[in-house]
């Protein structure tokens, strides 16, 4: 009975120390930037979360910056997870000299910061005369390391027999990839997309530096813009950082069953 109670009372605190800062983050958005820093701060919602947005899309057009992250982001998320996926599709089932080789050399992308690559990157993007525009932040990352070690661990745990019986029946391998291969690992691409959602949802150094005009900011360039040089509305950069946190929240509320048991898939495979 008490290592129950000890267990309940731990995983309670873990949950408060994940809860309140989000919840202190909603409740100060709601109030205006001098109430902010009052002492003791304020733990219930204020009356200005209108003024707050109102002054956020008079500042920064935020229902815009909002309508292009959440193109740019659902763009990638689609390109991402289907390269991703097939490049995962190949790794797993096919059998070609030098696989373990480039894997591993994939791999290598994972401790590799994104921020050695930046100015190569960018050099890239100003010879095809791609600079501000959503092709430059969509297409550079599409073959991320993580989503291809995601999808490859877990088609390497379907078994062998399914895709031969799929062959012998007389799939071809679009058909036997659409029809066979993807419905098991539903839970897999279900954590793949909240994953690459999320990572392009919050990019903010590419962005930064690929993105030249205002109309074509996304959340956290937009944020970012909101910060003065001698003075900082510290209610509208609260009001935007809720709006832009609240949509991955119930995203996750809503699939976390299927982001948990995709990222263990094929975890036991080898």
């Amino acid at each position: 009975m008490s290592r129950q109670i000890m267990l309940t009372s731990t995983l309670l605190a873990a949950v408060a120390v994940v809860l309140v800062p989000f919840y202190w983050l909603i409740v100060a958005a709601t109030h205006s930037s001098a109430e902010v820093f009052d002492s003791p701060p304020p733990l219930l919602p204020g009356g200005h979360l209108l003024d707050n947005l109102a002054s956020l899309e008079a500042g920064v057009g935020f229902s815009r910056v909002v309508g292009n992250s959440l193109l740019i982001a659902t763009l990638y998320t689609l390109l991402a997870g289907l390269v991703c996926t097939m490049a995962g599709y190949a790794f797993a089932t096919y059998h070609f000299r030098g696989k373990e080789f480039l894997f591993g050399l994939l791999m290598l992308g994972l401790v590799i910061p994104s921020q050695v690559t930046l100015v190569p990157l960018f050099k890239m993007m100003l010879a095809l005369d791609w600079l501000n525009t959503y092709q430059a932040i969509v297409l550079p990352n599409l073959a991320l390391p993580f989503g291809i070690f995601l999808m490859r661990q877990s088609m390497s745990a379907l078994p062998s027999e399914l895709l031969s019986a799929g062959r012998v029946d007389g799939c071809g391998e679009l058909r036997l990839f659409v029809r066979v291969v993807l419905p098991p690992i539903r839970p897999a691409l279900a954590a793949l997309g909240i994953y690459l959602f999320l990572y392009q949802w919050n990019d903010f150094a590419w962005p930064l530096i690929a993105l030249r005009t205002r109309d074509a900011y996304t959340i956290p360039l937009a944020i970012a813009a909101l910060q003065g040089a001698t003075e900082t509305d510290y209610g509208q950069i609260l009001a935007g950082t809720a709006v832009a946190a609240l949509p991955m929240a119930v995203l996750f509320l809503l699939l976390q069953r299927h982001f948990v048991s995709g990222l263990f898939a094929g975890a036991v495979k080898e």
